[in-house]
């Protein structure tokens, strides 16, 4: 019989459980890794029912979302909100809208988009837009803000007809004065692609790559200017006001009119005084208040 201290003895003894020792990582575990990517895709229709313009379909997926504000008037307002905080290489953006016969849309974005120093590759933002007979359609983004060694590749694309109104908008500032940033290099392509009755009215690529600091300087490009501003409308009033919008715009850029379609170039040296012309013709444009994001 065995005594207590020989009891003692032989019970078992408890095992502490712990992880095993790290492996060495193999040698093909030293390679680059994918960084993550942001995508995202906003398609809405919008339609007349008792007056107003309302919301008919609506999908949104990734980091791209919209907001409808309520408005004290029968216009229907979205705001596009990118949740990624901001674009670089191989981030993806689609959106899509539709707006059918005499209903009226304004689109623009909670903030300024801002394209970040790619380690490689390049974001794509594609912009599909149809305009329905008697419809309005107003594309009013705030500025896009280019950092040095941003690389991003837009393409804007819209079919309306011979009685649609739309005006659109798109600007952009390499670098922010006030926080003393600079680009030296990088690559913004932007392609407009505008049709009326099926027709192509308006084609435009501009491309900025390379040394986009030093190519800035020239007088061809922007003469020094950081701040650059497209506008493509087209519309009843128009064509009574070119005068006016020349006179706004002044020695800042030009405006001209084909066919009753508006092409208007701003340029300034920061995005604060390309604002302080863009707001004033916007509202002359759009014959009446811009989105309230604008004012913030």
């Amino acid at each position: 019989m065995l005594q207590a201290q020989d009891m003692q003895t032989h019970r078992p003894q408890t095992r502490v459980n712990r992880p095993p020792a790290s492996p060495s990582l193999p040698a093909e575990a030293g390679r680059v890794v994918p960084m993550q990517r942001a995508a995202g895709s906003a398609t809405a229709e919008f339609q007349v029912i008792e007056g107003r313009t309302r919301l008919k379909r609506l999908h949104q997926s990734g980091c791209l979302k919209l907001r409808f504000p309520r408005l004290p008037r029968p216009e229907a307002e979205a705001i596009l909100i990118n949740t990624s905080g901001g674009l670089t290489g191989g981030d993806r953006i689609d959106q899509a809208f539709t707006v059918s016969d005499c209903a009226s849309l304004t689109v623009t974005t909670q903030a300024c988009e801002r394209v970040y120093r790619a380690a490689e590759g390049h974001a794509a933002v594609a912009t599909r837009i149809a305009v329905g007979p008697e419809a309005r359609f107003y594309w009013l983004p705030q500025e896009t803000i280019l950092f040095d060694g941003g690389a991003v590749r837009r393409a804007l694309e819209l079919e309306a007809t011979e009685s649609s109104r739309f005006l659109l908008c798109e600007s952009v500032i390499l670098g922010r004065e006030r926080m003393g940033e600079t680009v030296e290099t990088g690559m913004f392509r932007d392609r407009w692609r505008v049709r009326v009755g099926g027709r192509l009215v308006f084609a435009d690529d501009l491309l900025l790559d390379g040394a986009i600091g030093e190519r800035a300087k020239r007088a061809a490009s922007l003469a020094g200017n950081r701040a650059f501003a497209t506008l493509v409308a087209q519309g009843p009033g128009v064509e009574c006001g070119l005068n006016d919008i020349r006179a706004i715009i002044g020695e800042a850029g030009g405006a001209s009119l084909v066919d009753g379609l508006l092409v208007a170039r701003i340029m300034a040296p920061s995005g604060f005084l390309l604002r302080k012309r863009l707001v004033p013709l916007l509202s002359a444009l759009a014959n009446g208040p811009l989105p309230l994001v604008w004012s913030l």
